[in-house]
């Protein structure tokens, strides 16, 4: 793939999660946690100009994205996004064939401590949601270690950094079969993408709502999610569902409770899926 492929699949990616129905996260049927749809579909056009630009390091790749992200909107809507992408995309760029996922690994083996300097740059300007200071390898701080070490350290608490120690191996793993599976059932890309990001929510306790709540609310929604999807999968309409979907997006946000790291995920299994 040339960069200006992998710049679309990329914008693709995020338009297509945006486009679909995921209870808890900001989507064109409800916006939320005083964000708007607008703002993540702005952010998605500008992180693509920047993001597939040949001859970056992952670090380079992350702290561009989020500065680009910086110019058109003022909060944070894509850093576990860009955190994800750009290791499939310097992957995808390798001269060497194989498989992606293969690839990928190269690629995570390789990150050195100015990939963490110039990642942990980016996640201190984006400043998630329940970052706070941490003890070990704080992001305020000038890493001693690689970007690879720092996510081995972070991953008992973060899905993003478990991916980077694992291989990204819930995306090529669960992601890309569920996602597979459930276009064979509906041939319907949007609501394949909400089985998706149902299946990661109930999977996994949704590390977002887990910094900011802790892991027994986060392992609460995770359930409500397995409920929900399993609803959804019983109907050979998925439309017939949607309103019970939307009453449940209402109820997680009126409890401020995002699952962002999952919508992350689902954005990083479609980028997968069309990098493959």
């Amino acid at each position: 793939m040339n960069t200006l492929q992998i710049s679309e699949a990329f914008r693709a990616a995020c338009i297509a999660e945006l486009t679909s129905l995921k209870p808890g996260n900001v989507h064109i049927f409800a916006d939320g946690h005083g964000m708007v749809v607008q703002q993540f579909i702005h952010s998605a056009e500008a992180v693509a100009a920047v993001i597939a630009e040949p001859g970056l390091s992952v670090g380079q790749r992350i702290l561009n994205a989020v500065e680009a992200t910086w110019k058109v909107v003022d909060c944070n809507t894509n850093l576990g996004i860009v955190l994800l992408s750009a290791p499939l995309i310097n992957a995808v760029l390798l001269p060497e064939a194989g498989a992606l996922q293969q690839r990928v690994q190269q690629v995570l083996e390789q990150l050195d401590v100015q990939d963490a300097g110039l990642a942990f740059k980016a996640i201190a300007r984006a400043a998630p949601g329940g970052l706070g200071k941490s003890d070990t390898h704080d992001v305020h701080d000038v890493p001693q270690v690689t970007l690879l070490q720092a996510m081995q350290a972070a991953q008992d608490r973060d899905r993003i950094a478990w991916q980077y120690t694992h291989g990204f191996e819930d995306i090529f793993g669960i992601g890309i079969k569920t996602y597979a599976e459930a276009m064979e059932r509906w041939h319907n890309p949007a609501w394949a993408t909400t089985v998706l990001y149902l299946t990661f929510l109930q999977h996994f306790p949704d590390s977002h709502i887990q910094r900011k709540y802790g892991l027994e609310q986060a392992e609460a929604v995770s359930r409500q999610a397995g409920e929900h999807l399993e609803a959804l999968l019983s109907h050979e309409n998925p439309k017939l569902y949607q309103r019970t979907l939307l009453s449940f997006d209402a109820e997680l946000k009126v409890q401020k409770l995002n699952p962002g790291t999952s919508a992350d995920l689902t954005v990083a299994t479609l980028l997968a899926c069309a990098l493959q």
